[in-house]
């Protein structure tokens, strides 16, 4: 087992780490000496230096940060819902509902975004459902703008055209800070439904496990002391499902900061790089543009970045019950 992942995991990290530190075309071998040694220049060309490659990344940043913000939280409340519907023992067609709601996660990521592609077009069912209701729906994939801004401008708050002060005068990463805040576009927006829709399923049967497992005792007792339904899961079941929230979370949140296939087959960081993710440049980068120095980069900067919040995490999700003592 050692060799195995020595050979399929570690060995080929540590050759993408090293590639990070060349100019390479992926023409040539890269452990031959013809490759340019860069050093830390791709890293500075993402990170410190003012040009096109930081503008692209840190707009890809922000696209996949509202991404996650947006995903992760829906996508395990959905899930939590839907296992505690499918898990009442007194509900008819248990099996059916919980085959219903797993199947978009069994369906294939491209074949179901090429249906979204044609439930978002400009003419398609969504915008004709919105049209009973006397809503004119947006062309969604050709939206560039933030939903942020927009609500912001129809509040009067700022003027999403022309925006004034601190947030168009200071900037970060060569993006202004109303550039930040403006939110994620509209494009953008279809692809978090659709994200949300499709992994809800399989977080839902990791909560329908973990419910299962709660001792049914416990549930009676609680019941017989007069606890309400509210009562038993802020107090019995979300704290029984502790570990497994962290699992969901933690799942969620690596899945949703690498997400590629949907936005290569929705947008390809159309419109205006509203959907461009940190995965789709790295792709494009090194089988585009041929530059897999910056590739592997943008990977390992994604890496770090991925670790760091699962720290995070974890350091949010630990025991705060338990206290230090001396053994006696």
């Amino acid at each position: 087992m050692v060799l195995v992942l020595g050979l399929f995991l570690l060995l080929p990290i540590l050759m993408a780490l090293w590639v990070s530190l060349l100019h390479w075309d992926g023409q040539s071998n890269p452990f031959s000496g013809q490759a340019k040694f860069a050093g830390l220049d791709n890293y500075r060309a993402l990170l410190t230096e003012d040009g096109l490659d930081r503008t692209l990344f840190a707009t890809s940043l922000r696209n996949n940060a509202y991404y996650v913000l947006l995903t992760v939280p829906l996508q395990t409340g959905l899930a939590l819902v839907l296992a505690l519907i499918v898990n009442q023992r007194l509900l008819r067609a248990r099996g059916a509902l919980r085959t219903a709601f797993f199947f978009p996660s069994v369906t294939s990521s491209i074949a179901v975004s090429t249906v979204f592609l044609f439930l978002f077009q400009g003419s398609g069912a969504v915008n004709s459902l919105l049209s009973w209701i006397g809503v004119k729906g947006p062309n969604w994939f050709a939206d560039p703008r933030g939903v942020l801004s927009l609500l912001l401008g129809a509040l009067g708050i700022v003027d999403p055209d022309r925006p004034s002060g601190a947030l168009a005068d200071h900037s970060f990463l060569g993006l202004s800070w109303f550039q930040w805040l403006s939110g994620p576009s509209v494009a953008m927006c279809t692809i978090i439904v659709l994200a949300v829709w499709t992994t809800s399923g399989t977080f839902m049967l990791i909560f329908l496990a973990a419910l299962q497992d709660i001792p049914r005792e416990l549930e009676e007792s609680a019941a017989l002391e007069g606890v309400n339904r509210y009562q038993m899961l802020r107090h019995i079941t979300l704290p029984a499902l502790r570990p497994v929230l962290f699992l969901v979370l933690t799942l969620g949140l690596i899945s949703t900061w690498q997400v590629f296939d949907q936005v290569y087959v929705m947008g390809q960081g159309a419109p205006g790089n509203t959907t461009l993710t940190p995965a789709f440049l790295s792709y494009s980068a090194a089988f585009d543009d041929a530059d897999f120095g910056q590739g592997a980069a943008i990977a390992f900067i994604m890496l770090a970045l991925i670790l760091c919040l699962t720290a995070l995490q974890r350091w949010a999700f630990r025991d705060r019950d338990a206290r230090p003592g001396r053994n006696r």
